[in-house]
C-alpha cells in the first residue's frame, strides 16, 4: 500500500510541473489540428496515456519556439492561469510549471487545458495531481488556439529559444 501511495504521489508530482532552440515561422501545417479520437471495436473512444482525452491526437511542433505565438499565450497566461500557476516548480494552488513541457506530450497538456473535466475524470496523471493539488482545475474554455498559444508559452517558460 505504501508502495502505491509513493507511485502515485511520485506520478503525480512529475505530472505537474513542466526546453532549446531558436525563433521560427508557424504556418498552418504547424498549427494544432484538432482529429477525430480514435475508436476502439466496441465504438468507444480509445485512451492514449501520452495524449490524454481530448481532440488533440497530433500536434506538431517545430524544434524553434514560435515567438509571435508564445507571446500570445503569455496573454492567456496571464489572464487565466497566473492566478494559479506559478511559471516556477513552486506549487500555489496548482503546480508550477517548469519542466511541464519536458513531462507531458504537446497533446497531453493541450487536452488537459481545452477538456479538463474529462482529463481530471479519466487521466491517471491528472488524477494524481488532484490529490496533490486537492483542487480541481476549473474549466477555463479555451479556444484550441488559445491552448496552442499556451503550451508554446510553457515552451519558451521551459527555456525553448
Amino acid at each position: 500500500m505504501k508502495k502505491l501511495a509513493i507511485l502515485l504521489f511520485l506520478g503525480a508530482f512529475i505530472a505537474a510541473c513542466g526546453s532549446g532552440g531558436s525563433e521560427s515561422s508557424t504556418t498552418a501545417s504547424d498549427n494544432s489540428t484538432p482529429a477525430e479520437t480514435p475508436k476502439t471495436e466496441s465504438g468507444n473512444p480509445s485512451y492514449d496515456p501520452q495524449r490524454g482525452e481530448g481532440k488533440f491526437t497530433k500536434v506538431e511542433i517545430g524544434e524553434a519556439l514560435d515567438i509571435a505565438m508564445a507571446a500570445e499565450g503569455e496573454k492567456v497566461y496571464g489572464v487565466k492561469c497566473s492566478s494559479c500557476h506559478k511559471l516556477t516548480s513552486e506549487k500555489l494552488v496548482g503546480p508550477g510549471w517548469t519542466g511541464v513541457t519536458e513531462r507531458h506530450s504537446a497533446e497531453w497538456i493541450m487536452n488537459f487545458s481545452t477538456n479538463t473535466d474529462a482529463m481530471l475524470d479519466k487521466d491517471p496523471k491528472a488524477q494524481a495531481q488532484l490529490e496533490i493539488c486537492l483542487v480541481r482545475m476549473p474549466n477555463q474554455n479555451l479556444s484550441d488556439d488559445d491552448a496552442r498559444h499556451l503550451y508554446e508559452f510553457m515552451r519558451k517558460n521551459d527555456g525553448v529559444k
